[in-house]
């Protein structure tokens, strides 16, 4: 993980805004830039500025990810650094689709979780086929995605 994300989480979590911070976190912030350093202030006003309620979810976010095995939060980053690499109104658009999802009431989620979990358990090559599909659309450069993209949309056009 990158050391300003790093710095950011400690410091966005329940636990840092309680404690005095580390000697090693302390260094590690001198270390940065000062435009570094800025952003991260900014950031944690940002957080500050925020209501109780979403400061102690996003706190309770970071602990739960603090528990996960170390493969899981590998995951979590890998689908982190490739939302970042998302064009503007790509992030939009699939935080669009977590809000429609979001949206569904329980069962439909639970119902929507099962299809999905049994349509990869009886397409285990779509499976491997979607994994390896993603993991080479992260190494696309933007320009090349674009480049896709349009293909793609030929295909469709009648």
């Amino acid at each position: 993980m990158k050391p300003t994300l790093a710095l950011l989480l400690l410091a966005l979590s329940g636990a840092a805004l309680a404690q005095a911070p580390t000697a090693d976190a302390v260094e590690r912030f001198n270390a940065l830039p000062e435009s570094q350093k800025q952003a991260l202030r900014e950031k944690l006003k940002a957080f500050q500025a925020l209501p109780r309620e979403e400061r102690e979810r996003i706190a309770g976010n970071w602990e739960r990810f603090k528990q996960l095995p170390p493969e899981e939060r590998a995951r979590i980053r890998e689908n982190f650094e490739a939302f970042r690499k998302l064009s503007a109104s790509e992030q939009q658009a699939l935080r669009e689709r977590v809000r429609e999802g979001r949206r569904l009431d329980p069962e439909q989620r639970r119902e929507l979780r099962e299809r999905l979990r049994g349509w990869l358990r009886e397409n285990p090559e779509r499976r491997e086929q979607l994994r390896e599909n993603l993991q080479r659309w992260r190494a696309m450069s933007d320009e090349q995605r674009q480049e896709l993209r349009e293909r793609l949309r030929e295909r469709r056009r009648p």
